[in-house]
């Protein structure tokens, strides 16, 4: 199978042009590996026991050995299964290693948040996730504006596909998700190979970053996390569901959170505006996975009108996150969302000059007026700091709905 392009590979040239060590991050078996081999000359897979070995007798003197009989980046794949490396990089760039010496691979993040971890100011880290529509569909390097027209305010600018999808259209892309290995796979094979992904997950990976004494009740978490895409719900309902106290729930969903299932979008707040919810929104990271492991399709979502609609945010979702990565824009998305629920916001894109763009997904191919009217709401407490307001939707054409708030196809992001 040819090599798709993928949006993180421009930022990786970038990285390794300007410094000596990148960290590709991300969920298993989203490419990661495959992207880092296109430009590394030299490969070890750390999670081969006969490779790993002279790097867990003494990392320094293996990746010296390496260093000297190579002449471009060395890919250390699986960085995590001989943690010990990182230190030994940390010393190869002290010692002056030069632009582009090191790529590493992994699956967790959790090690990064240490305060004791070596990477700090000698490793990029680069995000990467399963892949978008955009991905899927580019014959060259996958290049898309809409971060940026949507922060700059030209949003009737948006390219679209000749024919973009219909509702069916979006839940068929939805349900089949983002991981490359399942595109192209029938229903039931692309169900059989996600399951399997999450039995490792709760067998090998989760445990494998924290202490795991219930594999059952840690199933029925991710589970009521898959769930729950989309929503506010509350750790104490996790719990329930989970049958768990809620500190072990918390515990357990931050590893799953550092293997990239499931995130969140923390909560907006403005002087400007009171009453407004601190509590953040929970996605799964991939909405193949909710299909899958709620058993459901094309037509069960059709069937059930508060699902598709929280599959249909969760697939934007995903579509907007790498593009938020690679923007040259720094951006950070929210969700806005009164105490008593009479006005609330999608996601909130505020860029680091305070400007702010708000989202509305609906699955409707011709919103009205009506739908965008929380939309109108912030720009009018907002005033000129709300640049742009969108109401995604599932029809074919961009039109206006109210000044500064238009309606745009939720193509518009690939």
């Amino acid at each position: 199978m040819p090599y798709l392009p993928r949006l993180i590979d421009r930022n990786l040239v970038d990285v390794l042009a300007a410094f000596p060590a990148a960290l590709i991050v991300g969920p298993r078996a989203v490419g990661k590996t495959t992207t880092a081999r296109r430009v590394a000359t030299e490969v070890v897979e750390l999670d081969d026991p006969a490779q790993a070995a002279p790097f867990r007798a003494d990392p320094t003197a293996a990746l010296e050995a390496l260093r000297r009989n190579g002449s471009g980046p060395l890919l250390l794949d699986e960085w995590q299964e001989v943690p010990e490396v990182l230190g030994a990089i940390k010393r190869a760039v002290d010692r002056g290693a030069g632009p582009g010496s090191f790529i590493l691979t992994g699956s967790v993040r959790a090690p990064l948040n240490s305060a004791s971890w070596p990477g700090t100011g000698r490793v990029i880290t680069l995000d990467m996730h399963p892949m978008t529509v955009l991905e899927q569909r580019a014959a060259t390097a996958p290049d898309n504006e809409f971060v940026s027209g949507l922060l700059s305010g030209q949003v009737t600018g948006f390219a679209l596909p000749a024919e973009p999808p219909d509702l069916v259209g979006y839940l068929e892309l939805a349900a089949t998700g983002g991981y490359p290995a399942v595109l192209g796979l029938p229903g039931s094979a692309r169900k059989l190979w996600l399951d399997s992904y999450v039995e490792q997950l709760v067998l090998r990976d989760v445990p494998e970053l924290g202490e795991v004494r219930d594999p059952a009740a840690l199933r029925r978490l991710l589970r009521a996390l898959i769930e729950s895409t989309g929503t506010l719900t509350a750790d104490t309902e996790l719990a329930a569901a989970a049958d768990m106290n809620v500190k072990t729930v918390r515990r357990q969903e931050r590893l799953l959170e550092d293997l990239r299932i499931v995130t969140s979008l923390p909560a907006w707040h403005t002087n400007r505006l009171s009453r407004l919810i601190k509590q953040r929104k929970r996605y799964t990271v991939d909405t193949g996975l909710v299909a899958a492991q709620l058993e459901t399709d094309v037509r069960g979502l059709l069937r059930q009108g508060d699902l598709m609609g929280r599959m249909l945010e969760t697939f934007v979702l995903a579509q907007l996150r790498p593009l938020l990565e690679v923007s040259e824009r720094k951006v950070v998305a929210y969700h806005l969302r009164q105490q008593d629920g009479r006005r609330e916001v999608d996601v909130l894109l505020e860029g680091a000059d305070g400007r702010v763009a708000g989202l509305e997904i609906k699955a409707s191919a011709s919103p009205a007026k009506a739908d965008a009217r929380h939309l109108v709401w912030l720009r009018d407490q907002l005033a000129d700091r709300f640049v742009a307001g969108l109401v995604l939707h599932t029809g074919k054409t961009i039109y206006q709905l109210d000044d500064r708030v238009s309606a745009v196809p939720i193509a518009a992001l690939f």
